[in-house]
């Protein structure tokens, strides 16, 4: 045993680029009854490539076959059982090698074995050979991508930026080793599976095979993933012999899905040549590879599947992938059409569908969901992944076996885009995770005019999701066969692991950013290239004719069948004089007009502040069936300590306790979860997640107010206007702490003017309908500043209990979740009470309301400041204060009662936000309406600024004691006149 230390301690690479590290201790091994020792190599590092040996470990390679031999002679290479025979004989280290029999020659018998001891080999240079060819297959499964063959153009716009790739038959002396090892015959790797049935092969197939697996169509990138069964797994998808095979129907039905990709394109093209439709000639291919994605997961169990897109292709995949109806997108085109529906509409190119239909593939019931979106192309991803996280959740669907998410994403967004990399991170998170998503990158290799080499820093635009372990499959597109195979991988991997996984669609833009942009001004080199380049339909149909897969005929008349239902549809199209956009719903609701019934029982004390208002309010939704989810920051605990929805036991760590899911048994689930830091994505993901029911309560909180500031896309493009462009009703409501409390600009504001800003209510008009319901129905979002904890109690309830949904905006207090007079009486919330959307003075002023000579409309916080000062100014009876909690949609008949209740008094606006900010500019033209522009509308508050509050504590002091002087100061506003 100590000659076989000796031996293996002298096998040592030899070259300069290559460096071992010792092991500190032995391996124990009993053998013959003794306890025998082996110290094998630990590591092998090829420095210059710096790709060290499988997950950061070494491959051991002596180590194992020892210890294998030991078990087995005959579980290794002969030339192995030769080695280890004459090492434990006793034989010198230089001199325990023997040649190994030809390949298929009669084996060697033990004697035969034996009689060999005593030759001279030179056996380091057997052990360097084979961990130089362990070198080499790992640097395949590592920078194999990096040659494969995945630009359909050729022309090779990745910049790697890396040392050269040492890959192929020419740079085997890298590895140390040279062209007359080419023939010689070497054990695989257990890392690798090129081997299939064989476990040794010649150098020569052994880089063949590997080049086939790595170097071809598809280029694969999985080696940063630190765990060995998922390695394996998908080394075994790529490695083995003969995995991307086809049968002859499923090349046919590739054939006839690349037909209706392509000729969709093209008859698009014929009838309106001049329309903007973001085609996805360049990329057909991305068709049939979402209808494999979608059989491989219908076959795996999935019932339901949420997908988002940017607008390129986005037409096909509804006509195609989703199958909307032909004429109801040509109808589009029509610039005659009018709409019937409610709302602005959207283009044809952001809308979405909702589609139940069977899968031919499997016959099984599938249901797909394209969900609207705008041009703010990522934007839509948080989005899908919420609604799938809620059609999981109200399925019962707890490891995402029936509903998945598939996201398209285009190269330069994906790379570019933030709320990417935000939504890559609520992947793994426990409220968030959708257990895996498939994202296929539609990569043109241009961002509308931008080279890649200028628009990212990585080599790959993919390389975002490697920030959660997501293999990465590049392929390229013009190769529908390699698409296909790469498609069903992907599927399978999300069905297997549960994990995100990226298919990179590496293809080209036949067209520039719109069918009416020229692409040459700004990519010629690019565009030279596409126009001499084959359509990837003719190029797929010449191989399958060629190899008698399908006859022209076949082919013809596959053409001929898509072109005629085009037509048809187009005839059918030109009838349609209306379009009513309920056909392009993403996710229907039925039954939602049936009202909740109900309160629950009052419990407890008869007094409450503004947390047990909250938790009644919640309490009370649950015990009559309604789901509640929260979510935001530090949401379980409440930023300012208030909430405390989630007791923690304070020895054993991560033991919990959520006393709101054990209020009764047949109460509701209540979700409440702190989410990742990140505004964008996460209220993305709410959003979506509302969207899938209308019955539940969902409630996204902002650490600070101001914190929407980085959600602006989703507040703009999705909650505001979403109920006009896309008649989707949406209830989710948004909790934005707000307040000048001296803390400086940061923590201040909500920015309330932005979103009343915002509303679609005409100021100059004074409403004729009904007040309570119908001015609910026809604004776009409802916006309020409570001061009470009832009221916040009854507006959230509100929320659930109207037979629509609108966004809810609640600009939410940071003081008076413990001020001392922010109190509400149980009285105040039991049946018969409602939410109040003015709350009058009731004081001394109602005992002579003629005599009143100001009336004070506020909002929030600041009416607890203005009885403070009133107080103690004695004015109680001569100063009216009336606080108008819901915004909008204003008031306007309450306010009118205020207003003609006191008719001597002059009306005055006061807020503690500067003037060009808050609520005043909205507010204003709202009163001097309400009272028919017979008396003046003045101001008390800050001035104007560019900041929302002052870093200065005393500063901000000064401020308030000057706003309230001013509203106090009876003679100020007549001075000023």
């Amino acid at each position: 045993m100590q000659h076989l230390r000796t031996t293996v301690a002298r096998l040592r690479p030899i070259t300069a680029t290559q460096t071992v590290k010792s092991q500190s201790q032995a391996r124990p091994m009993a053998v013959g009854g003794a306890l025998r020792t082996f110290e094998p190599m630990r590591s092998y590092t090829t420095s210059v490539s710096a790709e060290p040996f499988m997950n950061g470990t070494s491959s051991n390679y002596v180590e194992e076959m020892y210890y294998a031999w030991l078990e087995n002679p005959r579980s290794v290479h002969k030339s192995w059982d030769i080695i280890f025979r004459n090492a434990n004989a006793g034989v010198s280290p230089g001199a325990a090698y023997q040649s190994p029999p030809p390949l298929g020659g009669a084996a060697l018998g033990l004697a035969n074995a034996q009689a060999m001891v005593g030759a001279q080999p030179n056996m380091e240079k057997l052990v360097e050979d084979h961990l130089a060819v362990q070198s080499l297959v790992r640097a395949y499964q590592v920078r194999g991508h990096h040659i494969a063959k995945l630009d359909p153009l050729d022309i090779g716009v990745i910049d790697f930026d890396e040392s050269p790739v040492m890959l192929g038959l020419k740079k085997v002396g890298f590895y140390g080793l040279d062209e007359s090892d080419l023939d010689k015959v070497f054990r695989l790797p257990t890392t690798t599976f090129i081997g299939g049935s064989e476990s040794v092969l010649p150098l020569k197939e052994i880089i063949s095979r590997l080049e086939m697996a790595y170097c071809q169509s598809i280029g694969v990138e999985f080696m940063f993933i630190n765990d060995l069964e998922q390695c394996q797994w998908i080394r075994q998808k790529f490695e083995r012999p003969g995995v991307m095979q086809f049968t002859l129907e499923e090349k046919r039905t590739l054939l006839t899905r690349m037909v209706r990709s392509t000729k969709f394109e093209e008859f698009l093209q014929r009838k309106w040549s001049s329309e903007k439709r973001f085609g996805l000639e360049g990329c057909e291919s991305l068709i049939p590879a979402l209808k494999t994605i979608i059989d491989k997961s219908s076959m795996n169990g999935v019932e339901s599947i949420i997908m988002g897109m940017p607008h390129r292709g986005r037409l096909n995949v509804l006509a195609n992938v989703i199958h909307k109806e032909l004429d109801q997108i040509f109808c589009q085109f029509d610039s005659k059409l009018e709409a019937a529906d409610e709302g602005s509409g959207d283009v044809k190119y952001h809308l979405g569908m909702w589609h139940r239909r069977i899968n031919r593939v499997t016959d099984r019931n599938i249901t797909l969901s394209l969900m609207a979106n705008p041009s703010h192309l990522e934007a839509v991803d948080p989005v899908v992944q919420g609604k799938t996280k809620a059609e999981q959740f109200y399925c019962g669907d707890t490891e995402g076996k029936r509903v998945m998410s598939i996201l398209l994403h285009g190269d330069a967004a994906f790379a570019g885009q933030g709320v990417v990399y935000e939504t890559f991170h609520l992947s793994d998170l426990p409220s968030y995770t959708t257990h895996g998503t498939v994202h296929v990158v539609v990569n043109n290799q241009v961002g509308f005019t931008t080279d890649p080499r200028v628009a990212r820093s990585s080599s790959y635009p993919t390389d975002v999701a490697k920030v959660v372990n997501a293999p990465i499959f590049h392929v390229n597109a013009d190769d529908p066969e390699a698409v296909m195979y790469v498609c069903n991988v992907a599927a399978e991997w999300r069905a297997t692991f549960h994990k995100d996984v990226v298919v990179d669609l590496v293809c080209y833009r036949r067209n520039g950013h719109n069918e009416m942009d020229e692409p040459l001004f700004t990519q010629p080199l690019m565009y030279k290239q596409i126009k001499k380049q084959k359509g990837v339909l003719q190029k797929y149909s010449e191989k399958l004719l060629a190899e008698g897969a399908v006859s022209r005929q076949d082919y013809e008349e596959e053409i001929a069948k898509y072109d005629k239902i085009c037509e048809e549809a187009h005839a059918r199209s030109k009838d349609e004089k209306i379009l009513h956009i309920k056909h392009w719903l993403d996710s229907p609701w039925p039954g939602l007009s049936r009202l909740l019934k109900g309160r629950a029982a009052m419990v407890g004390q008869r007094v409450c502040d503004w947390a047990l208002g909250e938790y009644m309010a919640f309490g009370s939704l649950l015990k009559e069936g309604t789901h509640i989810r929260l979510s935001g920051q530090d949401v379980e605990r409440g930023t300012f300590s208030h909430r405390h929805h989630v007791l923690h036991d304070q020895k054993i760590d991560r033991r919990i306790c959520i006393p709101m899911n054990h209020i009764s048994p047949n109460q509701a689930p209540y979700t409440v979860c702190n989410s990742s830091l990140s505004e964008y994505g996460v209220l993305g993901f709410e959003l979506g997640f509302a969207m899938a029911s209308p019955n539940a309560l969902v409630l996204w909180e902002a650490q600070f107010g101001d914190f929407n500031n980085t959600a602006q896309c989703i507040i703009d493009q999705f909650i505001c206007p979403g109920q006009a462009k896309w008649v989707r009703q949406n209830g989710i409501v948004l909790l934005l702490p707000h307040g000048m409390e001296g803390m400086g600009p940061e923590h201040s504001s909500a920015r309330p003017e932005r979103f009343l800003q915002m509303c679609n209510e005409d100021p100059d008009t004074y409403p004729v309908s009904e007040f309570a319901v119908r001015q609910l129905y026809d604004c776009n979002w409802i916006i309020v500043n409570c001061s009470t904890p009832a009221n916040y109690f009854h507006i959230l309830r509100r929320q659930i209990l109207q037979a629509f949904r609108k966004p809810l905006i609640v600009i939410t207090p940071k003081s008076l979740l413990r001020h001392p007079e922010a109190k509400s009486s149980f009285d105040d919330m039991l049946p018969g009470t409602h939410f109040q959307r003015l709350i009058p003075d009731s004081g001394p002023v109602c005992e002579n309301p003629e005599a009143v000579k100001r009336i004070v409309f506020c909002t929030g916080k600041v009416y607890y400041e203005l009885t403070r000062e009133r107080n103690n100014r004695g004015n109680d009876d001569i100063v009216a204060i009336a606080r108008i909690e819901q915004l909008s949609p204003f008031p306007f008949d309450q306010v009118k009662v205020e207003t003609d209740r006191y008719p001597n008094a002059d009306l005055v606006w006061c807020q503690e936000e500067h003037k060009n900010q808050g609520y005043y500019d909205y507010v204003k033209p709202r009163l001097r309406t309400t009272v028919d522009r017979t008396r003046p509308v003045w101001y008390a508050g800050r001035g104007p600024a560019a900041a929302p509050a002052t870093g200065n504590k005393a500063a901000h002091l000064v401020e308030l004691q000057r706003f309230l002087d001013t509203a106090f100061n009876l003679d100020a506003f007549t001075e000023q006149s």
